[in-house]
């Protein structure tokens, strides 16, 4: 009896060993995924303007959405106990309505700022200052009464000693693409909260769809009266533009859902952060880009202050005084 019982449990330990690695290799995809979706960026504005490229991409990555939301509500059909009323339909679908346009303004501005930005510098250091929303949320939790962790305090000094690395050249002045990309990591944190309040209350596929077709249409407003889109531009530079809105939108999103469901918060939260390291070697191995030694030694002290930030408070703790003691 007690051979079966410790049978079960091995292979009960095996089993989620199984999926722990199968959801890391998923979420490492989605990282990947994004890291070269800087690349796509870059390129496709050799083609068009930026709102248009985010138009293109926000609408593409919306429909690609709507198959994925469609299988869930059949699955969901099938499994529900308990019949949703009316009202509770009009209700949800009212948060998820509003929640949608909030996140879409946001996502809107804040990849707005990133498009143009990354005009003005080289796709690692724009993937490394994006990441630095991982610090910012936190911080801004202060405005809602949200008690900040020591950790993140020694996090934001680290990021701000390797941003300064990272950004601020010989004359001591800031290019304009990394402070671009910079307001654009800010806004990324105030979607991440809006995400926070509404994702609980509704569907967050369905929240993801209605969020990018309403950062498309603005977009798509914004081209028509800002730049000169034509087909031929489309046409051209279709690659990057189904790349960002298929993969980067679609897929990798969809990856995130799945890997995330049997993966600690905390180790889905840092495999996502290469996403900044894949940005680096994208931007090299594809378009040339290259580093200084300085820039290279910003880059990873970004990257540490990220790490160090999403581990658990003791063991952070620790990581400082083995780090100090060194």
């Amino acid at each position: 009896m007690n051979q079966n019982g410790e049978s079960s449990r091995g292979g009960q330990i095996g089993h989620s060993r199984d999926h722990s690695y199968r959801s890391s290799l998923l979420l490492f995809l989605a990282a990947s995924i994004w890291g070269v979706a800087f690349v796509a960026q870059s390129v496709g504005m050799d083609y068009m303007g930026p709102f248009t490229f985010n138009g293109a991409r926000s609408l593409i990555g919306g429909t690609v959405l709507l198959p994925l939301i469609a299988f869930r509500e059949q699955k969901k059909k099938k499994a529900e106990t308990r019949k949703e009323t009316a009202e509770e339909r009009k209700q949800r679908r009212k948060i998820t309505l509003i929640g949608g346009v909030c996140c879409g303004l946001a996502i809107c501005t804040a990849s707005m700022f990133q498009q143009i930005g990354i005009q003005y510098t080289t796709v690692g250091k724009a993937g490394f200052i994006t990441t630095l929303y991982i610090i910012i949320v936190p911080i801004m939790g202060l405005f809602f009464g949200k008690k900040v962790r020591r950790i993140v305090w020694a996090g934001a000094a680290i990021a701000a000693a390797g941003m300064y690395l990272l950004c601020v050249n010989e004359t001591l002045s800031l290019n304009r693409g990394d402070v671009l990309v910079f307001i654009c990591a800010v806004i990324f944190s105030i979607h991440i909260l809006v995400i926070d309040y509404f994702s609980p209350k509704t569907d967050g596929v369905k929240l993801s769809c209605i969020q990018f077709f309403v950062a498309g249409i603005i977009c798509t407003i914004g081209a028509f009266l800002f730049e000169e889109p034509t087909w031929s531009g489309l046409v051209s530079g279709a690659v990057p533009v189904l790349y960002a809105g298929v993969m980067s939108c679609g897929v990798a999103y969809t990856l995130q859902i799945i890997g995330q469901k049997h993966l600690d918060p905390t180790v889905a939260s840092l495999i996502l952060s290469l996403e900044s390291v894949v940005s680096v070697l994208a931007g090299w191995v594809i378009l040339g880009e290259t580093l200084n030694l300085k820039e290279i030694f910003g880059c990873v002290l970004v990257f540490a202050a990220v790490i160090l930030v999403q581990l658990p408070e003791k063991a952070g703790e620790a990581a400082l005084m083995s780090g100090a003691d060194s």
